[in-house]
C-alpha cells in the first residue's frame, strides 16, 4: 500500500470523525452530559491531529490542536459547555471540515474565521467567556504602568531579580515549574493486536522531556512455552515535562484500554531550587540560567524552548534517543515478533467485523447480480415454455435456484444500504451558517436518521436537501422579534424526518414558520406569464408553482435567494431519483415538503402488464388494489373524461395507451383490467391496461442514460424472455390524465 492510499484512508476516516465529533456536539447541545459523549468528541478531534501530524498538514494540525485543549478543558470539568460555548465548537467543527477537505481537495480557506475561532477557543481554555474573546481590553490596561525599557533585559540577558510585573507571561507559565511524571506501563495483548507499538509510545513520552526507563522482563517465560500473541514486558518511567500528567495522557489516549496504566506526579521543581507550594508561581529570585545552555532544560521544556536552545535541543534529544534504542535493543527481537502475529490477527479480527471496499467493485458485483437475475428469468421462461407438465426436476431446481438469487440480490443491495445520518448531519451545518446569514434562531430536529436506503439515493440527497433548508429557514422562518410579536418562540424549528413506507422513503422537512404566501404566489405567478389572470386554482396547484423554473417570492436578490434557482432543482432532483415531492402549507403555521423516494435504483418490485400489445412494468409500490370493471360502474365526465365506481366512491380513469399515443382511441374499460394507484398530490386513479401477465423483481435500466427521456416512462428492464419492457411513470401519467401534458409529439416505438 503507497503513500497516497494510506492518506486516502486518513481521509476516509476523517469523514467517520468529523461526523462522530458533530453528533456528540449537537448531544451536548440537546443537554447530553455523558462523559463518554464529551470523551468521543475530544477523540475525535485528537484522532484528525494525529494523521494530519502524520501527513504534515500544519494548518490542520495547528487549529485541532487548540480544539482539543479547549475540549479537554470540558472534559477535566474545567469548563461547563453551555449553549455559547457550545456553538463556538459547532463553528470550530466546521471550520475543521473545511480545513480537512481543504488539505484533501486542495483549496484554501478563510484564515481570518480560523484565527477568529482560535482566539475563541483560546479565551474559553483560559476560562473567559465567550464574549470576551473578542475584547481582551483588561490585559493591554494592566501592562501600560510597566516602564517599557524595562523588558528588553528579559530577552537579551534572562530574567533579572527586578521589579516588573510578570502578568505579561501568564501565558507561558510553564517556563520554570517542571513536574517529574512517573509512569507504570504494562502493555496487555489487546494492545499489540489493535497494532500499537510499545517502543513508539516510549518516543512520545520521551519528546515531552528528559527521561529515564527501566524495562521490567521478569514475565519473560522459556522460549518453548513462550506465546507470540502475548505481552510480557512491562515499563517504568520518569519524565520531566512542562506537559506534566496531561501531556503524558495525550500519549496514551488510545492505548490505555488496553494496558494496565499508572501515571502520577512525584515532585515539582522549580530549575534551580526546591519548589514551594506558599510562594506565587513565579517570583523574581535569582537563579542560574546557565542550565538553559546544558541542556539540562533544553530537554524538558517542550517545543518553545527546543526553538530557543536548538543546540542543547540536540543533545537532549540524542539522550533520550539513545535511552529508548537501549531499551528497544533488548525487547526488539521478541516485541516486534509479537506485534507482527498480533497485527496479523488484528486485520483478520477486523475483516470479521468490517471492511473499506472501493465502491466501484461494490456496482460492479450488483450489476453482475443483476444480469444473473435476468438470465434467470430467462432460463425459467424457456424450461416452462418447453415443459407441458412443470412437474420436472429442471422445473423444481430452477425454483430453487430463483430463491436464491433473490437472497443474492437482497444480500447485495444490503452491502449498498446506509443510513441517511450522515446527510441529516450535514445539513445541521447549513442551518447554522443560513441562520448567521439571515440572523435568525433556528433549531434543527431531525428524527429517524438510521433509516437505511441506497447509497446511490443517499449520495443525491445532499443537493436537493440543501436547497429546501435554504428555502425553510430564509422564506419559512420568520425573524425572532416578529415570531415573538405572533406569540411565538423566537426560536424556530426546522423538523428534517426519514422513515420507511410502503418500500419507499419518506423525507419530510417541516417548519413553524409563516406558511406558503399563496396570494404573494399567485401574483407573482401572473407576473412571471405562467398562469392567466383569471386562471381558478386550488390552494394545492398555488403551492406547486414554486416548483417552476425561475420563480422565486424574494422581493431582491440576496446571496441566498431571489434568482428563482432552488425548488425547480429539488423537483428534478427527486424526480431524477424515480421520487415524487409535495407540499402542504398552513398559513402562520409553517410547511411540510414531502419527498418519497426509492428505496434502491437497482431493483423493482412491479406489475408487468400489457397495453396496446406494448408490455410495461408499473411500480408494485404505487398500487394499492387491481379490479375487473363492470359496465354498471362506468360513468362518462364531460366530453371525454370517465370515472370508476369503487365503494361507493368515483375515481377517474385513465387509459394509459391513449396518454402514451399508443392508440389514438380509447379502449373500452370492460375489456381490460383497472390497477388502482395512488400518487404524491395527485390522489387516486384508476388505470387502464388490457391485461397482466404477472408480478416480478426486474431490474432497472437508465433510459435516459442509454437513449433519452422519454415522457411517461421512468425507466426500462429486460424481461426473462428477452425483450425490453418499458416502466412506467405513474406520477407523469396522472399528471398528463389533469390536463397537464406530457408533450403533443410524443411517440413511442414498438418494443417488440
Amino acid at each position: 500500500m503507497d503513500m497516497n492510499e494510506i492518506k486516502e484512508i486518513f481521509f476516509q476516516e476523517c469523514e467517520e470523525q468529523l461526523a462522530e465529533l458533530e453528533s456528540g456536539l449537537l448531544k451536548l447541545n440537546d443537554g447530553d452530559r455523558d462523559p463518554e459523549t464529551v470523551n468521543a468528541v475530544f477523540r475525535a478531534v485528537h484522532s484528525i491531529k494525529g494523521g494530519a501530524g502524520a501527513f504534515g498538514l500544519d494548518d490542520l494540525v495547528s487549529f485541532a490542536h487548540v480544539f482539543e485543549t479547549t475540549l479537554d478543558c470540558v472534559r477535566s470539568n474545567k469548563l461547563e459547555p453551555t449553549q455559547d460555548v457550545l456553538k463556538v465548537m459547532l463553528k470550530s467543527a466546521d471550520v475543521l471540515a473545511d480545513l480537512t477537505n481543504a488539505a484533501r481537495d486542495g483549496g484554501s480557506v478563510d484564515e481570518s474565521r480560523s484565527r477568529t475561532l482560535i482566539r475563541e477557543l483560546e479565551a474559553l481554555a483560559h476560562g473567559e467567556a465567550p464574549a470576551a474573546a473578542e475584547a481582551p481590553a483588561p490585559r493591554p490596561v494592566a501592562a501600560a504602568p510597566a516602564p517599557v525599557v524595562e523588558k528588553p533585559p528579559v530577552n537579551d540577558e534572562g530574567f533579572q531579580p527586578i521589579p516588573f510585573s510578570f502578568g505579561d507571561f501568564d501565558d507561558e507559565p510553564a517556563g520554570h515549574y517542571v513536574p517529574t511524571v512517573q509512569i507504570d506501563f504494562k502493555p496487555k495483548k489487546d494492545l499489540y493486536a489493535k497494532g500499537n507499538e510499545a517502543v513508539l509510545l516510549l518516543r512520545d513520552v520521551s519528546r515531552l522531556g528528559e527521561m529515564s526507563v527501566y524495562c521490567d522482563m521478569d514475565a519473560l517465560p522459556p522460549l518453548d512455552k513462550m506465546n507470540p500473541e502475548e505481552a510480557y514486558f512491562s515499563w517504568k518511567l520518569s519524565v520531566t515535562t512542562e506537559k506534566g500528567e496531561d501531556g503524558v495522557r495525550s500519549v496514551f489516549e488510545f492505548a490505555e484500554w488496553d494496558c494496565d496504566l499508572d501515571i502520577r506526579t512525584i515532585e515539582e521543581d522549580v530549575v534551580g531550587e526546591t519548589a514551594d507550594e506558599e510562594e506565587p508561581p513565579m517570583q523574581p529570585v535569582p537563579f542560574d540560567l546557565s542550565m538553559l545552555d546544558e541542556g539540562a532544560a533544553g530537554a524538558s521544556a517542550g517545543e518553545e524552548q527546543a526553538a530557543e536552545n536548538p543546540a542543547a535541543a540536540a543533545v537532549a534529544a540524542a539522550e533520550t534517543a539513545s535511552k529508548v534504542a537501549q531499551v528497544a535493543s533488548r525487547a526488539a527481537e521478541n516485541a516486534k515478533a509479537a506485534a507482527a502475529s498480533a497485527a496479523q490477527a488484528s486485520q483478520a479480527a477486523a475483516a470479521g467485523q468490517t471492511i473499506r471496499v472501493d465502491l466501484d467493485r461494490v456496482d460492479r458485483l450488483i450489476n453482475l447480480v443483476g444480469e444473473l437475475v435476468i438470465n434467470q428469468a430467462m432460463l425459467s421462461q424457456s424450461v416452462v415454455e418447453n415443459d407441458n407438465n412443470g412437474t420436472s426436476s429442471i422445473n423444481m431446481g430452477l425454483e430453487e435456484l430463483q430463491q436464491l438469487t433473490r437472497e443474492i440480490q437482497d444480500s447485495v443491495m444490503a452491502i449498498r444500504a446506509q443510513p441517511v445520518k450522515p446527510v441529516f448531519q450535514r445539513m445541521a451545518r447549513t442551518v447554522r451558517e443560513i441562520a448567521d446569514i439571515t440572523g435568525k434562531s433556528v433549531r434543527l430536529i431531525t428524527e429517524g436518521e438510521n433509516t437505511e436506503v441506497d447509497k446511490t439515493v443517499i449520495d443525491k440527497l445532499a443537493e436537493p436537501l440543501t436547497h429546501m433548508i435554504r428555502n425553510a429557514v430564509d422564506h419559512g422562518l420568520e425573524m425572532p422579534e416578529k415570531r415573538e410579536a405572533l406569540g411565538k418562540n423566537p426560536e424556530g424549528t426546522v423538523r428534517l424526518t426519514a422513515k420507511h413506507r410502503s418500500g419507499r422513503i419518506i423525507i419530510e422537512l417541516a417548519d413553524d414558520g409563516a406558511g406558503i404566501n399563496r396570494e404573494k404566489v399567485r401574483q407573482k405567478a401572473i407576473d412571471n406569464d405562467l398562469i392567466a389572470a383569471d386562471a381558478n386554482l386550488s390552494d394545492e396547484e398555488i403551492d406547486n408553482l414554486i416548483f417552476h423554473a425561475g420563480f422565486s417570492t424574494a422581493d431582491k436578490v440576496s446571496d441566498l435567494s431571489g434568482r428563482g434557482v432552488g425548488m425547480d432543482v429539488v423537483k428534478r432532483s427527486i424526480q431524477a431519483l424515480g421520487g415524487r415531492i409535495s407540499i402542504s402549507s398552513k398559513p402562520g403555521q409553517g410547511s411540510v415538503f414531502t419527498m418519497s423516494l426509492p428505496l434502491t435504483l437497482a431493483v423493482l418490485d412491479g406489475m408487468v402488464v400489457t397495453v396496446a400489445g406494448q408490455t410495461l412494468v408499473v411500480p408494485l409500490t404505487a398500487i394499492v388494489e387491481t379490479l375487473q370493471p363492470e359496465a354498471s360502474a362506468i360513468h362518462s365526465f364531460g366530453a371525454s373524461q370517465r370515472l370508476i365506481s369503487i365503494r361507493n366512491s368515483f375515481c377517474p380513469l385513465v387509459d394509459v395507451g391513449r396518454i402514451l399515443n399508443f392508440r389514438g382511441t380509447q379502449a373500452n374499460p370492460v375489456d381490460g383490467v383497472a390497477l388502482l394507484v395512488e400518487s404524491e398530490g395527485g390522489g387516486q386513479r384508476a388505470l387502464m391496461v388490457d391485461a397482466i401477465q404477472g408480478q416480478r423483481q426486474v431490474v432497472i435500466k437508465s433510459l435516459e442514460a442509454n437513449y433519452t427521456h422519454v415522457p411517461g416512462i421512468a425507466a426500462a428492464t429486460i424481461l426473462g424472455d428477452g425483450r425490453v419492457a418499458l416502466i412506467l411513470d405513474v406520477d407523469a401519467v396522472v399528471a398528463a390524465s389533469r390536463g397537464q401534458s406530457l408533450r403533443q409529439d410524443i411517440s413511442l416505438a414498438a418494443t417488440g
